[in-house]
């Protein structure tokens, strides 16, 4: 191993290393929700599954925004131009605190209106609204959280990000237990408790990425970025980060349809499919860790102008994410045995979630080729576009249909519509390989100027 591989390899290892740990304990604590849940019943794991798709939907805004300022923010780190990051940040902050806000709003005083998107079952939507009304302020505390925490990463500060992210994840784990079984004297509250659980673990989450973004010295962040503008980089964030938005958006939609087809087909399928999804989450952690990671590696690279190096450490970035992929589909495999003890299924929804297991397997080793490609690669030269295009063709005019034909026109059995829409990865990967072998991602998007 060369020089130049060498100094990759540790600095993908020193921010993957960070993110990937930060992503396992999320998983660990979404295993702990569903086993807790499973003390309440099969139709409380149901009803979570879908209300949270409301918060997986602005997640995955939040998270195209981060993209945007990731990619643009990392090549100015390469750069060194700090003030320019710090004006993205106000920029990222004003569009997603927005958008959260008036969703938490919604959430809050009209709920079903949100529940009657994914499922028409009454027993579900009356549980559902309980969940959202408690977390609607979690919402809103995410907002902050997102963006500043990808101001981290621009900058490698990505220990600060897990520190952050554990404690919050653990504080609403421990907090989960308290207000789902009714310790310390505290009432039971099911599946409300687990809302309220995460309202508070996001504000203590926003708080402490407050309190560090004030204590840095080098790059100071703060609540005040959210006034400083920048006509030029303004049109970049929106250039570069409305793709990213539009991509997240999409992917987060067609899945939340994925949902919604399923939530019609009946509770079975729903919570089977909410006990594999936990683990596939842990099978997932480190791929995706190498894929996002990479992107801050990749951009800073590609920032500084040394693009013949960025070029060679893509592929070193390809080859590790898809090796990891397949290990975590070996896992997904090995946590065969553990899922008994998650949660306590009916005998249908037992075989379905055996099945949906292997399913998810095999399709966890293609979503790391695709998001290594599209989430890492890509979006480290600003090209978010491809990836927004891609999906939105492949989720919506193919798997999407594909599924609706199948679940509702064939009336073909769970187990074949559930086959069917988990194809979408396999579906578009010719596309996205051939993307990557013709390099148009290769650029350095940065700018000289002085905000």
């Amino acid at each position: 191993m060369n020089n130049e591989a060498k100094a990759f390899y540790k600095d993908l290892r020193n921010v993957v290393q960070p993110m990937a740990i930060q992503n396992l304990i999320s998983a660990a604590v979404n295993s702990a929700d569903v086993i807790m849940l499973g003390y309440i019943g099969q139709t409380a794991i149901a009803a979570s599954s879908l209300a949270g798709n409301v918060a997986f939907i602005l997640f995955m805004i939040s998270t195209g925004l981060s993209s945007g300022l990731v990619m643009l923010g990392a090549q100015y780190w390469g750069k060194k131009d700090t003030e320019s990051i710090k004006t993205l940040l106000g920029i990222g902050l004003r569009i997603c605190c927005t958008v959260e806000i008036i969703v938490a709003l919604i959430a809050a005083f009209y709920p079903r209106i949100l529940m009657l998107i994914f499922t028409q079952d009454e027993t579900l939507i009356t549980e559902g609204c309980k969940y959202l009304r408690a977390a609607s302020f979690s919402y809103v505390c995410l907002s902050f959280s997102q963006m500043f925490q990808a101001g981290f990463k621009s900058i490698e500060r990505v220990k600060i990000v897990t520190i952050t992210s554990t404690t919050s994840l653990f504080l609403n784990i421990g907090l989960n237990a308290v207000f789902i079984f009714g310790l310390f004297g505290v009432p039971k509250m099911g599946i409300t408790g687990v809302g309220i659980a995460t309202s508070i673990a996001r504000f203590i989450e926003m708080v402490i990425c407050f309190i560090y973004a004030g204590r840095q010295k080098d790059v100071r962040f703060s609540i005040t970025c959210i006034f400083r503008r920048n006509a030029v980089l303004t049109r970049d964030f929106f250039r570069y980060s409305l793709p990213a938005v539009g991509n997240e958006l999409v992917w987060g939609a067609a899945f939340a349809m994925y949902s919604v087809i399923m939530g019609h087909l009946g509770e079975d399928i729903v919570a089977a499919n909410s006990v594999v999804n936990t683990v596939r989450q842990l099978g997932s952690v480190l791929c995706f860790g190498m894929a996002y990671g990479g992107a801050i590696v990749l951009g800073k690279y590609m920032g500084a102008g040394d693009m013949d190096v960025a070029e060679r450490n893509a592929s070193r970035l390809a080859r590790v994410t898809i090796l990891s992929g397949v290990l975590g589909a070996v896992l997904l495999l090995c946590l065969y045995p553990v899922l008994p003890f998650i949660a306590d299924l009916n005998e249908t929804a037992t075989h379905y979630r055996n099945v949906l297991l292997f399913i998810n397997a095999v399709s966890l080793i293609g979503a790391s080729i695709n998001t290594v490609l599209i989430c890492g690669i890509f979006r480290a030269g600003g090209d978010s576009k491809f990836g927004f295009v891609a999906d939105s063709i492949n989720m919506w005019a193919v798997s999407v249909p594909l599924g609706l034909i199948a679940a509702f026109v064939l009336k073909l059995p769970p187990l074949w519509v559930y086959f069917v829409l988990y194809l979408d990865e396999f579906e578009k990967m010719p596309f996205v390989i051939r993307h990557y072998f013709k390099k148009g991602w290769l650029r350095n998007i940065t700018r000289d100027l002085n905000t």
